[in-house]
This record gives structure tokens, C-alpha cells and sequence, in this order.
């Protein structure tokens, strides 16, 4: 049995834009009379996520709760990084209830929860379950390759699938590790595209899990938070393509910083996004943008050609500047070229 006097976490993984801030946003909304704490790991220099979740801080998780690991992905920076904070979160004087952990779209989770039985917090936290999600319209369009043999096919009929992708192994690390797999965006998938993404991540899944849909990041919190798994008991359950190896890399990832000046037609930024997209592979964009004559920052979210965007409050006394992360792979990275499109 779980040490009912451990402090709970919920680790929530999850592919690039797949969701995983608006879910939190919703369990922030949602306590259950629980005292929260969040931690956001970001990939990159800037701290949207987390800016984002602040901006929702309430009494049932203030803002001091909310905390940044931003010096690299989590399953890399456990000692230096993640433990420390763990503790400072466990040395508040109004400790938290449950703590919800956000990490980057390109963690592995298996080293983290091997994280959680260091002595220093082993018999102190405990990891409740951890939470996969899957954008349900990019697993349906099979982005994933969802065996071997599939990839193997993809790879006769086309010499530049010669290798598995960096992003497939850690699509595929995320729901190994998972003890339930929300399928986000359920809306824009249908239920064909829901019926396909379920079949896919059934076929590579170790084990049966729950596989539910989302949309906007709106389910029951009794549904995912409570689990009682100790994950960190039942790591043999879990496998990862990285089992036995001393270390992994990241290096397949970069991303970039670019400062714009206030723009006058947001709709010229989101075609500008999608042409990045299409042109220079990137991934993922995401910030805020001042535009002209508004009081409010615009937020900028795009995963691929999906750009979406919002004003989200006033820049108040903040300087109006407007700065966008580019996430893409490493041989995708040309400021430069990156800088010229977002510029025109």
C-alpha cells in the first residue's frame, strides 16, 4: 500500500502541443479542495507555460506554488535542478496537497520517476500516476508509427525514413510510462480520427491503459488524480527504449529566441508561423506579441501548421515586447532563416 502521509504527484507527459498547460489550467480550476503546487518544465529560455499558469494562480494554488524548471528537460537535470525544488516545495510552511508536474514535450519520463526513490524524497513524495497526453488528430493522421513492422514498411518505400525518428522514441517512452492516455483534442479528430488514434496507441502500449478523450483539457480531476500507483514502485512495468543505458540526449532538439516589434495584423503572423511550418520544419512556436493600439498581449500557440492565438490580459507595467520561441529539430535551426520569415 502507498504511504497515505506521502505527498502525491501526478506527472504529466506529453508530446509537443498536445495540451498538457491547458489541462493543468483546468485541475488549477478544479482543486477538489486540494492545496496544488505545479512544476513547468520549459524547453527554451522562455517561460510561457509557466506564465500562463500564473496568470490563473488562486488561494487553492498561489503563485509561489507555481515553479519553473527551465535549465533543461527534467529527466536530465534531476539532480541539480528538480530535486532541489521538490524540496523547496516540500519545506513550505502551508505544504501542498498534490503536486502536478508539467514536463517538456521532449522528456523522458522513466529517469524521472527513477528520480523518486532518492532517499532525500523517497519517503516523503510519492508518484500518483503519471498522465499521457496525445493529440488524437496527429496520432490519427499516423505521424507515430504504431509497430515495427509499419516502420519498417515506411521505410522500404522511402530511403529518408532509414531510422526511427527522435520524436516517434519518445512518443512512444511517454505512453510506455503512462498509467492513463488522454487523447486531447478530441473535437478536431471526430470519432474516426478517436478510433484510429485509440487503435494506434492500443497496438504500442505495454500493458491495457485507459485511453480517454479530451477536448480544451476538461475531465473529471476524480478521473486522474487520486491513481495511487507509486509509480516509482513499478518501474519494470514501464519500459523505455533508453532501459540500461547510463544517459540520453537531446540533442536532436534546439530551439531559438526571436524578438519582434509590435505587429499590426496578427492574421500576417499566423501565415508567416505556418510558413515556418512548412518551410523550415519547426514544430513548435510559442509567446506573446504586442500588437498595435492593444492593451492586451497576445498569446501564440502553434504546434506544426496549427497556429491558435488570444489576448490573455494587459501588458499592465511589463515592456511591450514581444518574443516568440522556436522549437524545431537541431538541424532545423537556422536563426537566421527563422528570423527573415517571422520579420518578412
Amino acid at each position: 500500500m502507498t504511504d497515505l502521509t506521502k505527498t502525491p504527484v501526478t506527472v504529466i507527459t506529453g508530446f509537443l502541443g498536445a495540451g498538457k498547460t491547458t489541462l493543468i489550467r483546468h485541475l488549477m480550476q478544479n482543486p477538489q479542495g486540494k492545496r496544488l503546487a505545479v512544476l513547468v518544465n520549459e524547453f527554451g529560455t522562455m517561460g510561457v507555460d509557466g506564465d500562463i499558469l500564473k496568470s490563473c494562480a488562486d488561494e487553492n494554488c498561489p503563485a509561489e506554488n507555481i515553479l519553473e524548471l527551465s535549465n533543461g528537460c527534467i529527466c536530465c537535470t534531476v539532480a541539480d535542478d528538480f530535486i532541489p525544488t521538490l524540496e523547496k516545495l516540500m519545506a513550505m510552511p502551508a505544504r501542498p496537497d498534490h503536486i502536478l508536474i508539467e514536463t517538456s514535450g521532449l522528456a523522458l519520463p522513466k529517469p524521472l520517476l527513477k528520480a523518486f526513490d532518492w532517499p532525500a524524497i523517497r519517503s516523503r513524495i510519492t508518484v500518483d500516476g503519471v498522465i499521457a497526453l496525445a493529440d488524437a488528430e496527429a496520432v490519427a493522421a499516423g505521424r507515430f508509427a504504431p509497430d515495427e513492422a509499419a516502420v519498417e514498411a515506411q521505410r522500404a518505400a522511402d530511403d529518408s525514413l532509414d531510422h526511427e525518428t527522435p520524436l516517434s522514441e519518445v512518443f512512444e517512452d511517454q505512453i510506455a510510462c503512462a498509467d492513463i492516455v488522454l487523447l486531447s483534442k478530441a473535437d478536431l479528430a471526430g470519432e474516426a480520427g478517436l478510433a484510429a488514434a485509440r487503435a494506434a496507441i492500443e497496438a504500442e502500449a505495454p500493458r491495457k491503459l485507459p485511453i480517454l478523450p479530451l477536448t480544451d483539457g476538461v475531465i473529471d480531476p476524480r478521473v486522474i488524480l487520486g491513481l495511487g500507483a507509486a509509480a516509482e514502485d513499478d518501474l519494470d512495468a514501464r519500459p523505455s527504449h533508453h532501459d540500461g543505458a547510463d544517459d540520453h540526449e537531446h540533442d536532436d532538439f534546439d530551439s531559438v529566441v526571436i524578438e519582434l516589434p509590435e505587429i499590426a495584423d496578427p492574421a500576417d503572423l499566423v501565415a508567416r508561423i505556418e510558413r515556418l511550418a512548412r518551410e523550415r520544419n519547426v514544430l513548435r512556436v510559442k509567446g506573446h506579441v504586442a500588437v498595435a493600439g492593444k492593451p492586451m498581449r497576445l498569446l501564440v500557440q502553434a504546434v506544426g501548421e496549427r497556429v491558435r492565438h488570444q489576448f490573455d490580459r494587459p501588458w499592465g507595467d511589463q515592456p511591450r515586447l514581444s518574443r516568440l520561441v522556436v522549437i524545431a529539430e537541431h538541424d532545423d535551426i537556422d536563426e537566421a532563416a527563422i528570423r527573415e520569415v517571422l520579420h518578412g
